[in-house]
């Protein structure tokens, strides 16, 4: 009878949790579970997500490009150049993403209504902004400001950005669903000696977040902002050659002193830009917005 009731209990276990294998240890026999092949695939964290980057053809813009697509989402690239473009969509696709480029400037009204509609139109949709594109500036003391620089970086910088948040914000609050990831800027969060319209322009962008973040929290739309320290790209090179030329010291010089900044001692890079950017983009970061991130190797900590 114990033998019978050892064979029903046998029975019974297999009924309740589904097929065994038997699987042979050097110690003793045990029962282990077959497993489910579906169960063991991870879906990719962006899998079904459209992104729009400005300023997607290069630098930052082209690591998050490619880090998303890596995760699965359909991307779209806008920046003013088409070639840097044609090469960031052309790798996008050798990671088999879906992803088309557009030309704009993110300073003309026009432009940024046109990047969303055709992001719409050619992806089907659009659940990320990564504002991502700026210019610059003038390199000089705040005394030798000319108006139009200063006009210039902020209708790029700060009003490109509320316009692309303005007509991407309208597709997500249709949806209650969305996420906009700004890429501001160390500086955005202190002063910088000759940097006014850009260091103004980045200090601006965390306000606009955080009343974007207050206004569509209950859309389901999240808003947060990434504060990078310096970054080899072409862009920063251009900028380390200004402030070298307005200081009157070499450019490796400004590098050094920018790196003497970092208890890391040394820059960030582009991979850990993106890599934050993701986060920021995915439900691994569900429960945050209105906030900034600095990745700065140590130079803010606050």
């Amino acid at each position: 009878m114990s033998k019978q009731r050892d064979n029903d209990a046998d029975r019974e276990l297999e009924q309740r949790t589904g097929k065994y294998e038997w699987v042979e240890s050097t110690d003793l026999t045990v029962e282990a579970p077959i497993p489910n092949q579906n169960e063991t695939l991870q879906m990719k964290k962006l899998e079904g997500k459209t992104a729009l980057i400005t300023g997607g053809g290069t630098g930052i813009g082209r690591g998050i490009a490619l880090a998303f697509a890596r995760e699965g989402a359909k991307i779209a690239i806008c920046a003013r150049r088409w070639g840097p473009i044609e090469a960031t969509v052309a790798e996008l696709k050798t990671l088999g993403a879906d992803a088309i480029g557009i030309t704009m400037d993110q300073g003309v009204e026009e432009d940024c209504i046109r990047s969303v509609r055709e992001t719409l139109e050619s992806l089907g949709g659009l659940d990320i902004l990564v504002n991502n594109a700026s210019v610059v500036g003038q390199v000089s003391p705040v005394a030798s400001l000319e108006l139009n620089e200063w006009e210039q970086a902020m209708r790029v910088n700060l009003t490109g950005l509320m316009l692309m948040s303005r007509e991407a914000v309208k597709v997500m609050i249709h949806q209650k669903s969305g996420n906009v990831v700004n890429i501001s800027s160390n500086v955005g969060r202190r002063g910088l000696a000759n940097r006014a319209p850009y260091v103004c322009s980045k200090w601006a962008m965390h306000g606009f977040a955080q009343t974007l973040a207050l206004e569509t929290a209950k859309d389901g739309i999240r808003v947060n902002t990434i504060c990078p320290g310096p970054v080899i790209t072409d862009r920063l090179l251009g900028a380390m050659k200004k402030m070298a030329d307005a200081r009157g010291i070499s450019p490796e010089e400004v590098k050094m002193g920018w790196e003497a900044e970092s208890p890391m001692d040394r820059f960030a890079t582009i991979e850990e830009c993106a890599a934050v950017a993701l986060f920021l983009a995915s439900d691994d970061s569900s429960s945050m917005t209105g906030q900034a991130l600095n990745v700065s190797t140590g130079v803010l900590m606050s």
